[in-house]
């Protein structure tokens, strides 16, 4: 009975894309095949790979990684709220404020537009740094 043994399994591209994990489908299937993914810490090699339930993912997106316990497979890209219910969410929380990397310039609150005198200063700054090479 072939139909039973394909109802506890799904493909990782479809399960990705009801869980909402990506936009489209087409973005999920890029995602399982770009090596970002991982099933019970084997890295993923195509979007056809079969996922089942308590399966755990870890997918590396662009600015965090997500590890994610697959609950249920689903059957159908719905809302939020229903997607939410596929998986539990085993993600490392977010690092404090004070460990995240600080930007590059900062003004202070206010100070708006560099003068044309601090631009300038700038613009000397900056040119004794390329002579130094």
């Amino acid at each position: 009975m072939p139909g039973a043994v394909e109802q506890d399994r799904l493909r990782i591209d479809k399960w990705l894309w009801y869980a909402r994990v990506t936009k489209s489908r087409s973005l999920a299937q890029k995602l399982a095949t770009s090596g970002h993914v991982r099933v019970n810490k084997e890295r993923v090699t195509g979007a056809s790979q079969q996922v089942r339930v308590d399966d755990v993912l870890t997918v590396a997106l662009e600015r965090r990684v997500l590890v994610l316990r697959i609950q249920a497979l689903g059957n159908r890209r719905g809302p939020a709220s229903e997607a939410r219910l596929l998986y539990e969410d085993l993600s490392p929380p977010p690092p404090p404020p004070a460990e995240r990397p600080s930007p590059v310039a900062v003004r202070d609150a206010g100070s708006g537009r560099p003068t044309k005198r601090e631009r300038r200063q700038m613009q000397s700054f900056f040119a004794e740094d390329e002579g130094q090479d």
